[in-house]
């Protein structure tokens, strides 16, 4: 532990000192804590933090870049110092710290992103695991380098909103778009929107690697000409998951417009798409295609055919508004158009969009029956 004479010495190389006594008086203090660290209270790390914070704050960034590759590793290191060298405008001093202490939560890693450079961006990409709020931050104000980075990463997880933003940047990115096709995590509607946009050489790479990819890709080629079919469909697990709590729900009760938006509201893609199909006795096709459409135009048919209410129509928009674009302007413009909506010129307009589907689609649920049989 530091002890009187090692205090009384910083003291001497602070006042007056030259640089080099105080590298080596860090060099001292710093070896003295690593070699304790493993048993040491946090009363006692305090009182290395003080110590390290004041030489820091007095040394060249070669030194402070050789205390961030000692400390970085050390899973209770000084928090203020490792703070101190994380937002260290040299990224040699930056770089060890951000990639890899243990010290630096949620609210660090953030403010890091939102402010510092992308050098410091991609040193954070490489951490062994980073949360939705860090990446949030990653995928939207990073440059390439750091969006290649963080999405080859394993233990990175992202929102809604990353993936959508993912989506965005694939486009016309192959190299981009393949990694993010890669990731087991990326939700199916993600997916399919992400295998729309992407060149036939991505599709073909993402379907050799991965045989669930690849019935996801034989599928958006099937829905250019005709629909998705079924088999492929089932071939996802979400959708499959989901198929059955619609059927387990349309047992107990007939799914009707509450059903939907409960979906809807809960941002369940694959049910609300289901339960649609079924109200509206259209294919799945057609449902899923309105619901990935840029445009609303086709949900607004879908949903005044089904007799939903402008709420639950609503809380379909907002399903994908953001997809959409869609501002709050947006969105009542689009509520307006839905209330002059007349239900037979709905379902004419939806009878053309059924032709389109060349195969006739399998019943999603099976027919709602009595609780007690």
């Amino acid at each position: 532990m530091p002890t009187l004479p090692l205090l009384d010495e910083l003291e001497a190389a602070l006042s007056s000192g030259t640089n080099t006594r105080r590298i080596e008086m860090l060099t001292r203090i710093t070896d003295l804590f690593v070699g304790s660290a493993p048993g040491i209270s946090e009363d006692m790390i305090g009182v290395f933090d003080d110590v390290m914070v004041r030489l820091v704050s007095t040394i060249e960034a070669k030194a402070r870049a050789k205390l961030a590759r000692q400390l970085a590793p050390v899973a209770n290191a000084p928090t203020t110092v490792i703070n101190m060298l994380a937002f260290d405008d040299d990224i040699e001093v930056a770089q060890p710290v951000l990639s890899q202490s243990a010290r630096l939560g949620d609210r660090e890693l953030v403010a890091n992103a939102t402010s510092k450079s992308q050098d410091h961006l991609a040193a954070i990409a490489q951490r062994t695991s980073l949360s939705e709020a860090v990446t949030d931050i990653l995928v939207e104000r990073g440059d390439r380098n750091v969006v290649q980075s963080v999405v080859k990463n394993a233990g990175a997880r992202f929102s809604d909103a990353g993936f959508r933003m993912l989506v965005k940047r694939s486009s016309g990115d192959d190299a981009l778009a393949t990694e993010v096709g890669r990731r087991s995590d990326i939700p199916r509607p993600y997916f399919l929107m992400l295998l729309e946009k992407a060149s036939s050489a991505v599709r073909a790479r993402l379907a050799a690697e991965n045989p669930l990819a690849s019935a996801a890709v034989e599928g958006v080629v099937a829905e250019v000409v005709g629909g998705i079919r079924s088999d492929v469909r089932n071939a996802s697990p979400g959708f499959v998951a989901a198929q059955a709590a619609v059927a387990r729900q349309n047992r107990l009760r007939r799914i009707g417009e509450s059903e939907i938006y409960q979906y809807a509201r809960d941002r369940k893609f694959e049910e609300t798409a289901i339960a649609l199909s079924l109200l509206c006795e259209t294919p799945i096709d057609v449902v899923e295609r309105a619901l990935l459409d840029p445009g609303a135009e086709i949900v607004l048919i879908l949903a005044k055919v089904a007799g939903l209410s402008s709420t639950t129509t609503k809380a379909i928009l907002l399903l994908r508004a953001a997809d959409r674009g869609m501002s709050a302007n947006d969105l009542e413009k689009a509520l307006a158009s839905f209330n002059r909506l007349q239900p037979d010129t709905a379902r004419r307009v939806l009878g053309f969009f059924r032709t389109r589907v060349k195969k006739p689609a399998e019943p999603m649920v099976p027919p709602a029956v009595a609780v007690n049989g």
